[in-house]
């Protein structure tokens, strides 16, 4: 085979070509296996391979183990579809070196338009991929690391919406496994290490039946499950290791019923991770896939960072209930219990903020004075805390005595806010005082008010009426307008079949409504309770029309109307 180059045209293109630094190559598709027929220096420097070892063979001789075959497959495709082909290729020297080749082929056509060879290029770009590639490991572990911390941050919202325990473990179950798994589930436990709480969860629609069926199983195979018990049990620093799962042994550690339902969800591999709180396990989050080796190091890495966040958070789910509970029983043992009153129809309640773990200073009262009359109190210590309770409790006392004797709300106000200010109680407070007499089929009702909200009077035929009148400054603030007592109180009619609703600013006050707009919506809401609904039944109306679920400050709601 001759060495010499073929007729390519002028002398300087073909000077140019054979002492380029770039590597030329010429190929003769009319010959079998298009061997090549030429190639200059610059190719026997890349790869090491002259000219009397490349001729009269195919290119593909560069090719080795780690070429992607289907990439030389394409460019060859274009080739022998008359165009020009380009790929970029793992193509290895003479001494066996790999290097990122970057080859671009083309044919050549004579005078009549037939192919009579190929002429290819070739550049070393092994520097170019390793950036690239480098590059995208970077990019990949960036994009890793960003998905895993909007995992964390999804979990860590999600369970700060929920104060009800379950519903924190369903929700870190909801969202954790559909994003690492097939299937798998949430499981707490008591402090004697019982199960306390489990929920089993999956994202594929076909295993929902099976996974809300295994939770409705006896938990005996998770107390059976030698990874569980490593997880539940497991020291500081552990780190959880993926496995396959032990088919064979599944029988010996589950129920009939049990094995089938895990099976329909799917068992290949799976991962434990303990629910770490501050000083103990928790419980464990469960991971599994249908596959073997589904776990990688990111996903074992995600898991370990979520079982610690999720255990920390839902630890402090179950401190902050506890917390609130003995709170909200606290509060509760400092509010009375009303008293059988003739011809009174007599609800109220108290109703605890859902973002406050602390005890209140809202309190309401109703109490049998000497003269016969009865007194309603409803007031409101400001803060959330124990010297807020502490005040009121104080307060309530006060002003017990106070209005033994009968006088007057203001009057009653008046001394309590003398003592107050006198003895230096801690707190500013805000009350409605009202006494409540008997007049034929209704009431005379007197009021007074020290800066609270204004009470409200719904007649008959549904007007209602605010109690807006004979304000003073709130308890523990000097009145600096000095008026008398007379000055300082209203008395109203109350005819049968009225209702008085008194209440503290919680009802009806929060971030997106004032206090005017707020007492607007309840009178609002007032007028629309049916006429003959008793005290009970307008109570119950108005908290949940008004005192949600997620209400922001504590509320008190005393509703009294004639009996009868």
């Amino acid at each position: 085979m001759s060495l010499e180059p073929p007729d390519l045209g002028a002398d300087l293109p073909w000077h140019a070509i054979t002492h380029s630094d770039l590597p030329f190559t010429v190929s003769d598709p009319r010959l079998p296996d298009d061997p090549l027929v030429w190639v200059n220096a610059a190719f026997t420097r890349l790869t090491g391979y002259s000219a009397q070892d490349a001729l009269g063979r195919n290119c593909r001789f560069l090719q080795g183990p780690g070429t992607d075959r289907g990439a030389a497959r394409g460019l060859l495709g274009e080739l022998q579809a008359g165009r020009t082909g380009a790929a970029v290729l793992l193509n290895y020297r003479r001494d066996g070196t790999p290097f990122w080749n970057q080859v671009v082929a083309s044919p050549v056509r004579d005078a009549d338009g037939r192919i009579t060879h190929h002429v290819g290029i070739q550049a070393d770009v092994s520097d170019r991929v390793h950036a690239e590639r480098e590059r995208d490991t970077q990019l990949a572990l960036a994009q890793a690391t960003t998905a895993r911390l909007d995992l964390l941050a999804r979990v860590s919202d999600e369970l700060a919406t929920h104060l009800d325990y379950a519903e924190a473990v369903r929700a870190l179950a909801d969202v954790a496994v559909p994003a690492l798994a097939t299937w798998g589930y949430v499981v707490v436990t008591d402090e004697r290490g019982r199960v306390e709480h489990l929920h089993v969860t999956t994202g594929d629609d076909e295993r929902r039946a099976a996974a809300r069926a295994l939770q409705t199983l006896d938990t005996g195979w998770l107390s059976r499950s030698p990874r569980m018990q490593e997880a539940l049990h497991s020291p500081p620093g552990f780190m959880p290791t993926p496995y396959a799962i032990d088919v064979t042994g599944l029988p010996a550690r589950t129920t009939p019923e049990q094995l089938d339902v895990l099976q329909r969800l799917g068992l290949g591999s799976a991962l434990v991770v303990p629910l770490r709180a501050r000083d103990r396990v928790i419980g464990a989050l469960a991971l599994v896939h249908e596959s073997l080796d589904a776990f990688g190091a990111e996903a074992v890495v995600t898991a370990a960072h979520l079982g610690r966040r999720a255990g920390l958070a839902l630890d402090n789910v179950r401190l902050f209930l506890a917390e609130r509970e003995a709170a909200i029983t606290l509060q509760h043992s400092l509010l009375p219990e009303i008293p059988p009153l003739a011809g009174l129809d007599v609800a109220a309640t108290y109703v605890p903020s859902a973002r406050q773990a602390e005890i209140g200073g809202d309190w309401f009262d109703v109490l049998r004075v000497r003269d016969g009359s009865i007194g309603l109190a409803v007031g409101d210590v400001v803060g959330h805390d124990l010297r807020a309770a502490a005040t009121m409790g104080q307060l309530r006392s006060l002003l017990r005595a106070a209005a033994w004797d009968g006088e007057g709300p203001a009057r009653v106000l008046a001394r309590v806010d003398e003592v107050v200010r006198g003895l230096d109680i801690a707190g500013i407070a805000t009350c409605v005082f009202a006494r409540w007499e008997p007049d034929g089929d209704g009431a005379r009702l007197t009021y007074a008010r020290a800066g609270h909200p204004p009470g409200m009077l719904r007649l008959p035929h549904g007007e209602v009426l605010l109690l807006e009148g004979a304000l003073r400054t709130p308890l523990g603030i000097a009145d600096p307008v000095g008026r008398t007592a007379d000055e300082a109180e209203l008395q109203v009619r109350v005819p049968a079949g009225a209702t008085l609703v008194l209440y503290t600013d919680g009802l009806v006050e929060r971030r997106d409504r004032g206090l005017r707009e707020g007492v607007a919506v309840l009178a609002e809401r007032l007028a629309g309770v049916p006429a003959g609904a008793d005290a009970k039944a307008v109570r119950d109306e108005l908290v949940a029309a008004l005192a949600g679920s997620h209400q922001e400050d504590d509320v008190c709601l005393l509703v009294v109307r004639p009996a009868g």
